[in-house]
């Protein structure tokens, strides 16, 4: 038996929204891709980073004080958000999703603190970041307030696959969390573009490297930045660190740039008016269920507008992942899962029972 869910898509509610194109990208080719796209972006971020920020100083703003501007909590502007925490409401203190801006660490005894995160290691760079004077070391946007016996148990760990909260996994290898992995992969996508030389993410990030023609960039980064969207924080961060240094981290204002140079599953596409001129109102086609043969595929008058197909698991996990127009179901349990079908002018979220 086949169940036929058929769609309109510029009237479906959960599209991806179209975003104007900021102007700090407007002398960038954004109908290139690859080597090209990531070269252009490289030399935007690094001419534009005209603020270079001590890393401690009592003379002039520094990495704190910044930190603490960027990473101020939304909903209580006297906190900052820790990278890695989770929970606010039990005993632990090390798992902290906040903590005041003003128990921040400047002692060699700092436990329930928070201190600087560098989320791409410092000794993971080749030649190893430094903070003794302002550079790749010192910039903001790879800092992240975190707490103090946290950074210490991530230490220099690599990234890996995961899922839930934070921790090391059984390679001893280390999951930043289901809502801060998004975050992590676009940091290190910057650094790696603001720093080529020095900031390479094969040498953070563990497993294969299908995706990119180059192999420069693990998978396990292209898959975060496509199922963890960017959010309101990363945002506001952004905006806070550009007016201070002057340069922007690409990929929070726009993670598609991601799928451009590097290939893989498509994330959200922030500006999908910049990539084509069509009318996505004539996007009108079919996601089917087929139960007997356990596939989810697209009927389409023209299947070359279908860039990907994904299937998503209610924890955020990318499960399946197709650059034709069907998915296979056939080794997946029955639940509520949520299909992201990518086409040349945005992307689309459907959620699906498979029984």
């Amino acid at each position: 038996m086949k169940y036929f869910l058929k769609f309109v898509f510029n009237f479906f509610c959960l599209s991806v929204s179209i975003g104007q194109i900021p102007s700090y990208y407007q002398n960038i080719n954004l109908n290139l891709t690859g080597d090209q796209l990531k070269n252009e972006l490289s030399a935007l971020i690094s001419t534009t980073h005209q603020n270079l920020i001590e890393y401690t100083s009592s003379n002039s703003i520094d990495t704190w004080d910044v930190v603490k501007s960027s990473d101020v909590f939304a909903l209580d502007t006297s906190k900052v958000l820790l990278v890695y925490g989770y929970n606010d409401n039990d005993a632990t203190v090390e798992n902290d999703r906040t903590r005041a801006k003003s128990l921040s660490c400047h002692t060699s005894s700092c436990f329930g603190l928070w201190n600087r995160e560098h989320v791409f290691p410092k000794s993971l760079a080749s030649p190893n970041l430094v903070t003794n004077f302002p550079g790749a070391g010192t910039d903001v946007h790879n800092l992240r307030a975190c707490d103090y016996s946290t950074n210490s148990s991530r230490g220099n760990k690599k990234y890996d696959t995961g899922n839930g909260n934070s921790s090391s996994n059984n390679q001893g290898n280390w999951y930043p969390g289901d809502e801060w992995k998004g975050d992590v992969a676009r940091i290190i996508m910057y650094m790696y573009l603001r720093y080529p030389n020095q900031c390479e993410p094969t040498n953070v990030g563990v497993g294969t490297q299908l995706f990119s023609p180059n192999g420069d960039m693990p998978d396990v980064f292209l898959n975060w930045n496509s199922s963890d969207p960017v959010s309101d924080f990363e945002e506001t961060r952004n905006n806070a660190i550009a007016i201070v240094q002057g340069n922007r981290n690409p990929f929070i204002d726009n993670p598609y740039l991601a799928t451009l140079i590097w290939n893989g599953p498509a994330a959200e596409d922030k500006w999908a008016s910049a990539n084509s001129i069509t009318d996505s109102e004539s996007e009108n086609f079919e996601l089917k269920i087929n139960s007997f043969n356990k596939e989810i595929f697209i009927e389409n008058s023209d299947l070359t507008t279908i860039l990907s197909l994904e299937l998503i698991n209610m924890k955020g996990q990318i499960i399946k992942f197709t650059s034709n127009n069907i998915l296979r179901t056939q080794d997946l349990a029955s639940g509520i899962y949520i299909v992201k079908i990518a086409t040349k002018h945005k992307s689309y979220l459907i959620k699906v029972s498979l029984n």
